[in-house]
């Protein structure tokens, strides 16, 4: 769960008149991800793709099938089908079903194509119709030029036209617009002119006859096309809604065997042998194993072990790393779509996936804190879950994510008695109606929850209630953003430790110790410095037990920079302080939760008194335009506020994750763990890949 999964070294060698038997079985494991072969040799090289009927007969089809899905964008929401049910498909004319998805998409996307062609040639007509000259009659010839243009200026141009150039050309003008017939030898000079008049040129469509005949024939070809459309999109629609589902399933099932059909391409082939270099998970090893050994002439799996170098590449000593695959539980792998986003950990280290489905939410609930919002959140999240398109993994991820998001800013609202921008306490400060049941659940609540005395007087917060007025001086204020320090200070110093195993794991406890052990006698001694300052114990600069903590921090620093990171003793007693400072500006950066939270707050009142208190003024003396002024004023803030509120927390809790707590221990440097065959969701009795 919280580290990445045991890999083993996978190697096969068989004839190659069985290679195609072998990928199948490796496929069916649905566990054997393949390293592309890339030492050439003298008489080894890279296989080719099989070629066959049925490979390529699977080509072509996978192609349509791809070809049609990417227009119709179908779904599955009824649940897979087994791979017989499939084959008996294909076998039963699928292919002459995607043609015919395919005829109604080709007819819509050329009926569209032709409706914007000839929209265009209709405006352009439209502008030249004034005139009323045939269109034939306004194309230039070899002996004769003709211009038709637009200006402003039409009366002083065909002024200036008829006095410099007379009987040389033939001018026609109406409304704005001008037609200029000449000999080529004049062309130039009615050039010139039009450009110091500002004419812009029109390109006239071809056709024969006037331009209302023309207009007249268009429309009605409009028409045509436009009822070719419809009628071909209603085909398609109901084309997708008998079809849709076995389109999905039969790409999953086409894209399996073409990747078999093209898995020689990552193999070792001589003319009379092939061999797969792979890794599979080594709980998988032996079945894998039993299940080769059965068809290959040498099977070998080997358990990858970590070999604990502290710089392979000065060592000359260099190490194939596994590919990762991530073990995660129901409830947290959604969350494993965040971490992919600044990749994969390095084999071996910790997965902090199940630490984000914790951390973000409870940020970015503390940041927003309003259960009215985080109420449409959730209720969002549950109607995009209702959408066909919930059931593709990548949109399930992010709707739950979305709903954890919602839940957290509903139990922070409750904390701060905060929902839609008012404070429904009922105390000093509520600007919310005052609601019986809410106001007795708020007096048990601050009169029965209090922070422990000892707890009270070490971290200061002897003023924290429930609930708490997070943007009111005096009544919460200083609470808040004591939290968010106390935040970012446990959550950088949780990422500290993980580093600390990880390079303890990798190094040993003497690079562990100078690498991140060093961070965390800084960061604690630095914090406990500022804090008994801050509380009144002692001066900045007073030495104490802390300040003792903090030199051996930074004196550890200096030595891990200049031994275990290269840097060098000069390089080393410079970066050393500098970095210490860039730790005080990570933790400082989670005042971001107050900053950001308060100004959602101070958004939201925004609404309640411009909008609701002259609504509720209105109420009393009957002004009925004064009262949709306000509705429209609070309807209008609530949902600039809700929208803000779902993007800029979400931005600076992922922020406070990607930047500051992951980069104290995370290498996202992992090559993403990819079995052949790839995950299947919709064809069942085919193989379920593992750790993805």
């Amino acid at each position: 769960m919280f580290v990445t999964v045991d890999m083993s070294r996978l190697t096969v060698a068989a004839p190659v008149n069985k290679m195609e038997q072998i990928l199948r079985i490796c496929s069916d494991m649905g566990c054997v991800h393949i390293e592309e072969y890339g030492n050439f040799e003298d008489g080894i090289g890279v296989g080719q793709a099989i070629s066959s009927a049925n490979a390529n007969s699977v080509s072509s089809l996978l192609a349509k099938v791809r070809g049609a899905k990417s227009h119709y964008s179908p779904n599955n929401t009824k649940g897979p089908k087994s791979v017989a049910e499939v084959q008996k498909m294909i076998n039963s004319g699928f292919e002459e079903i995607v043609d015919q998805g395919l005829a109604f998409a080709d007819a819509v996307r050329d009926a569209e194509a032709e409706i914007e062609t000839k929209s265009d040639q209709l405006a352009l007509l439209r502008r030249i119709a004034p005139l009323n000259i045939p269109l034939d009659l306004l194309t230039s010839t070899d002996r004769l030029e003709v211009y038709v243009a637009e200006s402003a200026k039409t009366n002083s141009l065909y002024k200036t036209i008829v006095q410099e150039l007379g009987g040389n050309v033939e001018v026609h003008a109406e409304s704005n617009v001008i037609a200029i017939a000449c000999l080529p030898k004049h062309s130039t000079d009615v050039q010139l002119i039009m450009n110091d008049h500002n004419a812009r040129a029109i390109q006239v469509p071809s056709g024969v006859g006037s331009p209302s005949e023309v207009i007249s024939s268009l429309t009605k070809e409009l028409g045509k096309l436009m009822t070719s459309v419809s009628k071909n999109t209603a085909a398609g629609e109901s084309w997708l809604a008998s079809h849709g589902r076995d389109l999905v399933i039969v790409d999953e099932y086409l894209t399996r065997e073409d990747a078999i059909f093209t898995a020689p391409t990552l193999c070792a082939v001589s003319n009379q042998a092939f061999a797969i270099d792979a890794w599979v998970p080594t709980s998988n090893s032996s079945a894998v194993k039993e299940a080769l050994s059965k068809m290959a002439s040498h099977v070998e799996v080997v358990e990858h072990v970590e070999d604990h170098h502290h710089h392979d590449e000065e060592d000359g000593h260099h190490q194939v790393n596994p590919p990762i695959a991530l073990d995660n539980g129901t409830v947290s792998k959604p969350f494993e779509m965040l971490v992919d986003l600044v990749g994969r950990p390095k084999y071996g280290t910790f997965d902090p996936t199940v630490m984000m489905m914790m951390t973000f939410p409870i940020v970015y609930g503390m940041i927003l804190g309003d259960w009215g919002y985080g109420l449409i959140i959730f209720l969002l999240a549950k109607w995009l879950g209702s959408k066909p398109f919930a059931v593709e993994p990548m949109a399930k991820s992010g709707i739950t994510i979305l709903s954890w998001m919602g839940v957290w800013c509903i139990i922070w609202g409750i904390v701060f008695a905060e929902g839609f921008g008012f404070i429904w306490d009922g105390k000093e400060g509520a600007s919310g109606p005052t609601i019986g049941f809410l106001a007795d659940f708020y007096s048990w609540t601050y009169d029965t929850f209090h922070v422990p005395e000892t707890m009270a007087s070490l971290t200061g917060l002897t003023g924290l209630h429930m609930p708490f007025h997070r943007a009111v001086d005096g009544h919460g204020l200083q609470e808040y953003l004591l939290l968010s320090i106390y935040i970012g200070v446990l959550h950088l110093f949780t990422g500290f430790i993980i580093g600390f195993v990880n390079v303890y794991k990798a190094h040993g406890l003497t690079a562990a110790y100078f690498e991140k052990g060093s961070w965390i006698l800084i960061l604690i001694g630095g914090f406990m410095q500022c804090r008994n300052m801050v509380s009144g114990y002692n001066d900045l600069f007073e030495i104490q037990e802390w300040t003792i903590m903090l030199f051996v921090g930074i004196i550890s620093l200096i030595i891990g920079l200049a031994i275990f990171e290269k840097f060098g003793w000069i390089g080393g007693v410079i970066m050393g302080p500098i970095e210490t400072f860039g730790l005080l500006a990570n933790t400082l950066s989670y005042l971001r939760i107050m900053a950001v939270g308060v100004a959602g707050v101070k958004i939201a009142e925004v609404s309640i008194t411009m909008g609701w208190d002259l609504m509720s003024s209105s109420i009393g003396n009957g002004d009925i335009i004064s009262f949709i002024f306000g509705l429209v004023l609070f309807v209008f803030i609530q949902i600039f506020a809700l929208a803000l509120g779902i993007l800029s927390p979400s931005i600076h809790a992922i922020r406070l994750h990607f930047v500051e707590w992951m980069g104290k221990f995370y290498d996202g440097s992992g090559v993403i763990f990819n079995p052949l065959g790839g995950r299947t969701l919709h064809v069942e009795g085919e193989s379920q890949s593992t750790g993805q």
